[in-house]
């Protein structure tokens, strides 16, 4: 049985492609999507441990699943010492797993803010805004939360793919968060490829969160060169 060694021979997805590795694993395997948030957030935030130098942790939380690994990311960071500051550009959507991971974090304590300037206080910025779901230009919220982290110009790990970037052109639409290092769930993103994403995405890194490898296989696009 061919083993799944995503370091050295990461497969490559595209939106769609990526968003059915999603699906399927829910609906066929009877997966939680909270189980695969979870896996996802540990993960990731041995990464951001890795990265931090200093105490303070600054999470920019979008409402939707990439805001969730960020709630879920910042119960973790907090157990292992790390000071933590929410910073919630919109609720996570009713009923939603991010949802309910950030009222874990409410129900722990952990302060959350509205107010961008505390980004420029962070020893590292996690973004975990906007995911691989995005198709159009982003929106004035999200994109005062970009810019705001590119100019504080602080380590920043983004979670999945830099908030802004195209996952399948590797292109900002219209804004894009230029991350230290990308934390990339399952396989990297066909934008990858592209030469010029690599200044936004910094080094990337991709996390296994528990997909099961056959079905990762069945629905990536190829491996790389």
């Amino acid at each position: 049985m061919r083993q799944l060694d995503q370091q050295h021979e990461p497969l490559i997805f595209d939106r769609t492609g990526i968003r059915e590795v999603d699906r399927r694993a829910i609906d066929e395997f009877g997966m939680s999507g909270l189980v695969l948030m979870e896996n996802a957030a540990r993960a990731a935030s041995q990464l951001a441990i890795e990265m931090l130098n200093g105490s303070k942790v600054v999470i920019a939380c979008g409402p939707g699943n990439n805001g969730g690994d960020g709630y879920a990311m910042a119960r973790h960071l907090h157990n292992a010492g790390a000071e933590v500051v929410v910073v919630a550009l919109t609720a996570p959507r009713t009923g939603s797993d991010a949802e309910t991971n950030a009222r874990i974090a409410q129900l722990m304590g952990l302060k959350t803010v509205e107010d961008l300037d505390v980004l420029s206080t962070a020893d590292l910025v996690i973004d975990a805004m906007l995911g691989t779901g995005l198709d159009r230009p982003v929106k004035a919220g999200a994109r005062d939360c970009i810019e705001m982290i590119n100019r504080t110009a602080k380590p920043t790990l983004a979670i999945d793919i830099p908030s802004g970037l195209d996952a399948d052109t590797g292109q900002p639409l219209g804004t894009a968060v230029h991350a230290t290092a990308t934390a990339t769930f399952v396989g990297w993103k066909r934008g990858f490829l592209n030469e010029d994403a690599k200044a936004f995405t910094g080094a990337l890194h991709v996390v296994d969160i528990g997909i099961p490898a056959s079905l990762a296989y069945s629905l990536c696009l190829k491996q790389p060169d």
